[in-house]
C-alpha cells in the first residue's frame, strides 16, 4: 500500500518508488533502535487506568444512577454493580492483553479474532468520530471550569469561544508533552491521577465526618422509592463513570513486565476506583438529599457550596485537574491504537512512525489533536458522542466473545494469566443486556451509530482489502509520506534483526 521507508543507523532516509535514497537526517547513533520504548512501570499503569477511569462523571453527574434507580440504597448498589461489572471485563482484558501483549486494545483483539474488516471499522469509527468527539467534551468540561473563578454567576456563563479555546491549547499543551516524551506524559498522567484520588479523598473524608456528626437521615428507609423501570439508563449512567478500564492494553508494548504488570495494574485501578466512587456517592448523600443532587448539574460543586466553605472553590479545581488528566491519558492511548492501525497498513504508513529524537508517535498524535481541535469548536458534539454507545458496548463485548471463542478453537494457545471462563461468559452476556436496553431506549442514536460505522466499508473495500493499490496512489502517497517524514522528522519503527 505505501513505499517502503527505512531508518538506517547513523542516517535516516526514505526510499522512492524508483529505489533512490533522500537523505533526511543524520542523528541516529549508531547503536540505538527507533522504537517505542518500556517505560511504563507498574505505578504508572496504575494511574494511566487511574487518570483515564476518573474523569468528570463522579465530580460533575452522578445524578444519572439515582434518577434511573429512584432511591438512595438502589443507587449505591448499582454503583457497586457497575464496579463490579467493569472489573469483570478488566480481568478479561488482562488474559486478552496477556496472550496478545501487543498494544491496541480492542482494535488488536478484534483484529485477530474476527479479521481486517471488523478490525478496521472499529479504527474507523473511533478515530474519526468517537474518540475526538470525546476529547472535544473533556476539553470544554476543563474550559467551563477553568473560568468558573472568573465567571462564577452561573447566570453568566463565560462566552463560548473563550471555552474552546481554553480547551483547546490545554490539548495543545498536552499533546506537545507527549510528543517530547513517554516518561513526562507518564509522569503527568500519574501527577494528576493522584490529585484525583486526593480530590476524592477530600469528599470522603468530608461525609465521613457528616456521619460521625448523625447526618444519617438521607439513608432512612433507604430503597424506599427504587424502580426498575429506568435500571438501563441507570447502569448506562454508572458505566460511564467507569469508562476506560481497559485503557493500559493499548499501550502493551510500553508497559514494563506486562505479563505480570498488566493484570496487577487492572485489579488494582478498578478496585481502587470502584471502593472511591461508592465512598464518595455515600459522602454526597450526607450532605445532600436526593432531590437536591436530582437539581444539580456539578453534585462535588454542590457539595463543596454546603461544607466547605471559604475551601469550596476547591472543588471546580479539582475537576479542572480530573479533565487534564483525562486529556493527557486518552492521548495516550488514542495515540497507540492509531499507530497500531498504521502498523497493519489499515490507515496512512506514516502514522506508524516514531520521532527520530523523542521515539514518540507524533503522527499518529498529531492527527488526533488536530480530529480533536475541529470537534472542539463544533456545536453539536454532545449529540454525537450519544451514537457510539451501542458501537463502545458491542465492540468490547465481541473482544470477550472472542476470548471464549478462543478458547474453544485454540485451547493450547499459551496463556500466562487465565480467568475462569464463567466471568466472560457472565460479561458477555450482561454486555448484551446492555446493548438491547440501550437499543430499547435510544433505537434513532443506535441506528445513526451503525450507520456511520458502516461508512467505513466502502473506504476499506477501495483502500484496505485490494492487495495492490492503483499505481497513481502509491506514487502520490509515498511524496505525501517523504514531505511529512522531512518535515516532522519521523521514521518507521525499527526492529531486531
Amino acid at each position: 500500500m505505501v513505499p517502503s521507508t527505512k531508518g538506517q543507523r547513523g542516517r535516516v532516509t526514505t526510499v522512492g518508488d524508483d529505489g533512490s535514497s533522500h537523505s533526511i537526517i543524520s542523528s541516529l547513533s549508531s547503536s540505538s533502535l527507533v522504537r517505542l520504548r518500556r517505560t511504563i512501570t507498574l505505578f504508572s499503569g496504575v494511574c494511566i487506568n487511574l487518570g483515564i477511569i476518573i474523569g468528570s462523571g463522579i465530580f460533575v453527574s452522578p445524578k444519572g444512577v439515582l434518577e434511573g434507580a429512584g432511591s438512595v440504597g438502589l443507587t449505591l448498589v448499582l454503583w457497586s454493580a457497575c464496579g463490579v461489572f467493569s472489573l469483570l471485563g478488566a480481568l478479561c482484558f488482562a488474559e486478552l492483553g496477556t496472550t496478545y501483549p501487543t498494544s491496541g486494545a480492542v482494535y488488536t483483539y478484534l483484529r485477530i479474532i474476527y479479521g481486517d474488516l471488523v478490525a478496521f471499522l472499529y479504527l474507523w469509527i473511533s478515530v474519526l468520530m468517537a474518540m475526538p468527539s470525546f476529547f472535544a467534551i473533556l476539553a470544554l468540561t476543563l474550559g467551563d471550569y477553568c473560568l468558573q473563578p472568573v465567571f462564577p454567576d452561573p447566570d453568566c456563563p463565560p462566552p463560548r469561544l473563550v471555552v474552546q479555546l481554553v480547551g483547546t491549547a490545554a490539548m495543545l499543551l498536552l499533546g506537545l508533552v507527549n510528543t517530547v516524551s513517554t516518561r513526562l506524559s507518564t509522569f503527568v498522567q500519574n501527577l494528576f491521577s493522584i490529585c484525583k484520588v486526593i480530590a476524592l479523598a477530600i469528599i470522603i473524608i468530608a461525609g465521613l465526618v457528616q456521619l460521625i456528626k448523625g447526618q444519617t437521615k438521607h439513608f432512612q428507609n433507604a430503597f424506599e422509592g427504587s424502580t426498575f423501570s429506568g435500571l438501563g439508563f441507570a447502569l448506562y449512567a454508572g458505566l460511564y463513570s467507569y469508562t476506560g478500564w481497559e485503557s493500559l492494553n493499548y499501550v502493551a508494548e510500553e508497559l514494563k513486565n506486562p505479563i505480570k504488570n498488566l493484570p496487577r495494574a487492572i485489579f488494582i485501578s478498578v478496585t481502587v476506583v470502584t471502593t472511591l466512587y461508592v465512598f464518595t456517592n455515600v459522602a454526597y448523600f450526607t450532605a445532600i438529599a436526593p432531590e437536591e443532587l436530582l437539581a444539580s448539574n456539578a453534585v462535588a460543586v454542590t457539595f463543596g457550596d454546603k461544607l466547605l466553605g471559604g475551601f469550596a472553590l476547591v472543588m471546580p479545581i479539582c475537576v479542572a485537574l480530573s479533565m487534564i488528566g483525562s486529556i493527557n491519558g486518552n492521548i495516550i492511548i488514542c495515540s497507540r491504537m492509531l499507530f497500531v492501525g498504521a502498523r497493519e497498513k489499515h490507515v496512512p504508513s506514516v502514522l506508524s512512525m516514531i520521532h527520530i529524537k523523542f521515539l514518540t508517535p507524533l503522527p499518529a498524535i498529531v492527527v488526533m489533536l488536530v480530529l480533536s481541535m475541529c470537534y472542539a469548536f463544533s456545536s453539536d458534539i454532545y449529540t454525537l458522542i450519544n451514537f457510539f454507545s451501542f458501537v463502545a458496548w458491542t465492540s468490547i463485548g465481541a473482544a470477550v466473545a472472542g476470548l471464549v471463542w478462543k478458547r474453544w478453537r485454540e485451547p493450547d494457545i499459551p496463556r500466562p494469566y487465565k480467568i475462569n471462563i464463567v466471568v466472560p461468559i457472565l460479561f458477555v452476556l450482561a454486555a448484551i443486556f446492555l446493548v438491547v436496553m440501550g437499543t430499547i431506549d435510544s433505537p434513532i442514536d443506535t441506528a445513526i451509530g451503525v450507520g456511520i460505522t458502516l461508512t467505513g466499508l466502502p473506504v476499506y473495500l477501495v483502500f484496505v482489502y485490494p492487495k495492490r493499490l492503483p499505481s497513481w496512489l502509491i506514487e502520490f502517497e509515498g511524496r505525501v509520506t517523504r514531505i511529512l517524514q522531512m518535515t516532522l522528522q519521523v521514521v518507521p519503527e525499527e526492529t531486531k534483526e
